[in-house]
């Protein structure tokens, strides 16, 4: 699991969604009275796919946006640059193959969260993807 959890972050790294989002992306949770826009990426489920001699994972990543923007432009210029640069992408995984990975679900929400401040109107899209390796010969 840490070989997908790093192919992913190097993957972000000095992309354009990177840069937009001013570099702030967490693996698991964003930090206290973050800056907006971010983005935060976590393990959904992983199971074993495994047939005949080969030996795989199924991955589920939710890349989940965060925008305190009013206007969607904000929220849909970072998810472009994320269907950019992970649906259908190719990677580089330590042991193993990257056989797919793609956005499977797409879920649109605004969230009132607590800030510094109290309590501030976020939108949240959270995208679901599949990721299949296998584990390199």
């Amino acid at each position: 699991m840490k070989n997908i959890l790093t192919a992913i972050y190097s993957k972000f790294t000095g992309s354009d969604l990177s840069s937009y989002v001013g570099g702030r992306i967490y693996l698991d949770q964003a930090p206290d009275n973050c800056e907006f826009p971010y983005v935060v990426y976590f393990v959904v489920s992983s199971t074993p796919d495994d047939a005949f001699v080969k030996k795989g994972q199924q991955t589920l990543i939710q890349v989940s946006l965060f925008s305190a923007n009013p206007s969607a432009v904000e929220i849909s210029t970072m998810y472009g640059y994320l269907k950019t640069l992970f649906d259908d992408c190719s990677m580089t995984i330590t042991s193993n193959t990257l056989a797919w990975m793609h956005e499977v679900n797409l879920t649109t929400m605004v969230e009132d969260i607590t800030v510094a401040d109290g309590v501030q109107s976020v939108k949240h899209w959270a995208a679901d993807y599949e990721v299949v390796t296998q584990v390199s010969s």
